[in-house]
């Protein structure tokens, strides 16, 4: 069954180090969904639209607080630095699932910049779109057209509010948004990527891979596969 998500990833702790993870992250999710065969349609920096057979029941599992333990290139001392990252995975919410009015929302357009030719810089097609009723803020930039940079963004706010509304419903839910989200504290991990041991350990799991190089490149499918045997097993 084709299915879509959100990808969604924050840097957390630890300045610009978190930033480089989060970045990492993002790379190694684009690259699983690619050998994959599903399509990632960016709508902005670390923030993806995720389309293919099964996708939702794959990366579900991805959302949370992941942590690295690494010696940064511009560490002159060989201090280990500790940084993270939040990632959030959400389903695609459509429109009779959430109602979105033309009067709550506020959209701006600008010019989009960056790669893509003389024509992103000449046109005003990225796109912010504030939901006055709760504060949140959604943008897209990568598309060359200012409607589907608006129809990805108002599907990213959909999402988002579903989510919203999902965590206001009943407490088990919203414990479960925090368990996912986190403050993306240090503290709060379900996955650690040390790179002195070259190991990834998922916590909830309990159990470690190694390779990380190879597991940032895109390498999910045995971190994924333990998890759909360990669901199996629980039934």
């Amino acid at each position: 069954m084709m299915e879509t998500i959100i990808l969604e990833i924050r840097a957390g702790a630890g300045g610009h180090e978190a930033s480089l993870f989060a970045a990492q992250l993002f790379r190694m999710y684009k690259n699983y969904a690619a050998g994959q065969g599903w399509s990632c349609s960016i709508a902005n920096e670390l923030v993806a639209e995720i389309r293919g057979e099964g996708v939702w029941a794959k990366l579900k599992q991805e959302s949370g607080v992941h942590r690295v333990q690494r010696v940064p290139k511009t560490e002159k001392t060989g201090r280990i630095h500790t940084s993270t990252a939040s990632v959030a995975i959400l389903p695609e919410a459509k429109e009779k699932d959430i109602e979105v009015k033309e009067s709550d929302l506020e959209i701006t357009f600008s010019r989009a910049g960056g790669p893509g030719g003389q024509n992103v810089n000449k046109v005003e097609t990225a796109v912010r779109i504030l939901h006055k009723p709760t504060g949140l803020v959604v943008s897209s930039r990568e598309e060359r057209s200012q409607q589907k940079n608006r129809e990805k963004a108002l599907r990213i706010l959909r999402a988002k509010l579903l989510d919203e509304k999902r965590f206001k419903e009943t407490q088990a839910l919203a414990k479960e948004r925090r368990e996912q989200i986190g403050t993306a504290d240090r503290s709060e991990k379900i996955r650690t990527y040390n790179f002195m041991q070259d190991r990834l350990t998922d916590h909830r799991l309990k159990k470690s891979w190694h390779n990380l190089e190879k597991i940032l490149d895109g390498d999910l499918e045995p971190i994924v596969k333990t998890f759909a045997k360990t669901s199996q097993d629980t039934r």
